[in-house]
């Protein structure tokens, strides 16, 4: 009988326990579902808001195939116009005469490869002075490496500012005071890069193992000792493989930002919209894409060859 009792009184207190985790599962899952809920509908009115603001909903008087002024919803009356402006863009090209239609596309080629040249030099002088920078003050603008909390802060801060500022703006202020060129170009571009590389690699020096740093320290090494021996190591192949990454926006933004007088292709940009030469665009955008394309190639390889991928089966 005293077994039998036991045994019931057991069997009791797990169904008592059972009962009790299901109950605490499923309050868990109301109260998921309820955040969940409040999420979404929080996202939807934000969502919402923010395309009103941006005229996502907007009503605008358009011209008509007729020439009649009506009042529609913009965005299906724009997107007729995206149709027609890449019509404009694509030369005519036949069979017969492709020879002579390719020479007439790519009538400026000389001028367009000198600039081409001088674009790829602007990224990649801005980009080496952006990987000077941003590797320089990752390291103070990681928590778990910075000095002090003050120099965290000021490097943080110097980083935002250089980051948030958008590549045209700086090429402006530059512009004003070393005048048009690409020294202009190359200096907005790596004070850019320098905030956001030096965000990216401070953030890879904030996952690594400190015991290599201890280690360091605890044979008398300094704060740089620390640095070179102990964490330089750990995040060189994700240094390389952002700094890569970054050339290859560099060469794009290189691109654009001589509409602004900061040297390379964007001044061939500027004059093709201004004068409505839309094939030059059409043209200007295939080179620009082509070279972005080869350099993304020649940046995996060699990533891929730093990291060891080849090495694998």
């Amino acid at each position: 009988m005293t077994a039998t009792s036991d045994f019931h009184a057991e069997s009791a207190r797990g169904d008592g326990t059972i009962a009790r985790f299901e109950n605490a599962y499923a309050d868990q899952r109301r109260r998921a579902q309820r955040a969940w809920l409040i999420g979404t509908v929080i996202f939807m009115i934000v969502f919402a808001f923010t395309a009103w603001i941006g005229d996502f909903f907007k009503v605008a008087q358009v011209t008509m195939p007729d020439g009649s002024r009506e009042w529609r919803w913009i965005i299906p009356a724009g997107l007729p116009r995206l149709g027609e402006f890449i019509v404009k863009m694509i030369p005519s090209l036949s069979w017969d005469s492709l020879g002579a239609d390719l020479a007439n596309w790519f009538w400026r080629w000389k001028t367009w490869l000198v600039l081409l040249v001088e674009t790829i030099q602007i990224a990649f002088m801005a980009t080496a002075l952006g990987v000077v920078g941003g590797f320089v003050l990752s390291f103070p603008a990681a928590r778990n490496l910075s000095p002090n909390k003050w120099v965290l802060f000021l490097t943080r801060r110097y980083l935002e500012i250089a980051r948030t500022v958008p590549e045209l703006v700086w090429a402006l202020i530059f512009v004003f005071c070393f005048s048009v060129g690409p020294m202009a170009g190359v200096m907005a571009i790596g004070l850019h890069t320098t905030g956001a590389l030096g965000k990216l690699y401070s953030e890879v020096n904030e996952n690594i193992d400190m015991r290599p740093l201890e280690g360091v320290k605890a044979a008398g090494g300094t704060w740089f000792d620390q640095i070179r021996y102990g964490a330089v190591p750990q995040v060189l192949p994700n240094i390389i493989s952002y700094t890569l990454l970054r050339f290859e926006i560099n060469v794009r933004a290189s691109s654009i930002i001589g509409y602004v007088g900061a040297g390379g292709l964007g001044q061939e940009f500027r004059t093709a919209m201004s004068f409505q030469e839309y094939t030059d665009l059409s043209a200007l955008f295939i080179i620009i894409f082509v070279t972005v394309m080869v350099i993304d190639y020649g940046s995996e390889k060699l990533r891929h060859r730093v990291i060891g991928m080849e090495a694998r089966p």
